[in-house]
Order: structure tokens, then sequence, then C-alpha cells
């Protein structure tokens, strides 16, 4: 099994580009990617963010029709943490569907892509947190820190959290923030490799153009694929 989930140390960090840029970086290589949203909310039919991750993979919405409802099991039309959006629909989240979901997608693509929802524990009832799905599967977690002033607090959290259930992260991807000072954007990436030894894949600069932004994406792109083969042949 060839998975990577895609959390991120909070919402709004960027989770998205980076699933579409990962997937289209090994679709360019030849591999059948696909990238999946557990829950989505603040969305209707399609979830937004799968949209953005075949736009930036430059591929249609016919081409994946056919598994939707696997990539996308669960959307709710509120932007509201998962237990509150659902709640307010009446309905159910179970995970016994989104990891019927996943499975089926891992048996017909090379890679599953998973992009979280926001943070690591979020809460998608009263009980259970994201993150317990995560656990289940033994999935490897990417980890997506926007770049700014928090990072530090943010992503030594998220690890903690990971350590704490014996969950692998292969590693930290930073997002440049458009609007932080240059010793700040610096600084980050190296105190949390330092404190953390965890990899750092590499900073991503503040760029609106998704095509210019997945040339520098590149040499992550061939770093996070190795470090995601690696973890698929240790689980033989």
């Amino acid at each position: 099994m060839k998975a990577v989930f895609v959390s991120g140390t909070d919402t709004g960090v960027g989770k998205s580009v980076i699933c579409g840029l990962l997937a289209r970086y090994a679709k360019e290589r030849g591999l059948n990617a696909v990238t999946q949203k557990w829950i989505q909310t603040g969305s209707l039919g399609v979830s937004c963010d799968v949209r953005l991750h075949l736009r930036i993979m430059q591929r249609s919405i016919s081409e994946i029709r056919q598994y939707l409802p696997a990539i996308s099991p669960y959307n709710f039309s509120a932007p509201l943490s998962p237990h509150k959006a659902s709640s307010l629909e009446n309905r159910v989240i179970r995970p016994e569907k989104i990891k019927k979901s996943f499975r089926l997608l891992t048996r017909a693509f090379d890679l599953v892509i998973v992009e979280g929802v926001g943070g690591l524990l979020v809460p998608y009832n009263e009980n259970k947190l994201v993150i317990d799905i995560v656990s289940k599967l033994d999935l490897a977690v990417l980890l997506v820190s926007q770049n700014k002033l928090g990072a530090i607090n943010h992503t030594l959290l998220s690890l903690e959290a990971l350590a704490k259930r014996n969950l692998k992260c292969l590693g930290i991807v930073f997002n440049n923030s458009g609007r932080e000072k240059k010793i700040i954007l610096q600084d980050n990436p190296r105190i949390i490799k330092q404190l953390s030894r965890q990899k750092v894949f590499g900073v991503l600069p503040w760029e609106p153009d998704y095509n210019k932004l997945y040339k520098k994406f590149g040499p992550m792109g061939k770093s996070i694929l190795g470090s995601i083969w690696s973890k698929a042949s240790a689980l033989r």
C-alpha cells in the first residue's frame, strides 16, 4: 500500500496545494496517483479541495468521476469543524465508510494522497478525532507548516501528537507566508529541524502561480516520493 496522509499544523496552511503538487509530480513520473479528502466542510458537490488538486495536477473531473464517491466520501455545507458541520445536517461520519473508501482507492491507484481536515486533532464527532482514523490505517504523515510566527509551537505540538500515537512522520514541508519577516522565514525551519530531528523536505516560496510553484517543488517531490516508497517497503 502506497499512501500518505497530508496534515497541516493548522487550517489554511497550504495542504491542498501540497497535495496537488505531489500528485502532479507523481503523475508526471508515470504513477497513477489520486488525491482523497475524507471530510470536506464548507463545500457541496465535489470537494473544493479536490477541485484544487485536479487544477494543479492539470486533470479534469471526468478522469476520476467513477471514483468520486470514494475520493470525497463526506461533504458538508457549513465551514465548521467536522463534528459540528455534520451535526447541523444530522449526519453521522462513519470511520468504516472512510476506511472502505480509502482501501478501494489503494486497489485502483498506485498512490493515494489523503488531505486531512485542518490540523491533526480535529474531531469528527463528540468523542473521536480524525487522527484516530489515520492511526487505524497506520498511515505515514507529511506535515505541512505555514512558515510564520507561531509555526514553531504549532509544528512541535503536531509532532508530539504523532509520536504519542506511534505514527510515522515522513517529514515537514514549510509554506512561506507572503507577509512574514525574512528572519522568521529563515529561522523557523532551522530551529524546528534542530529541536524535532525531523526531515525538512524544503520551503516553498510565496507564489500564487501554481505552474511556477511546481517548478520549485520538484526536488521536494522527489524526496517525498522516495520516503513514501521506503515506508511502503518497510511494511511488507
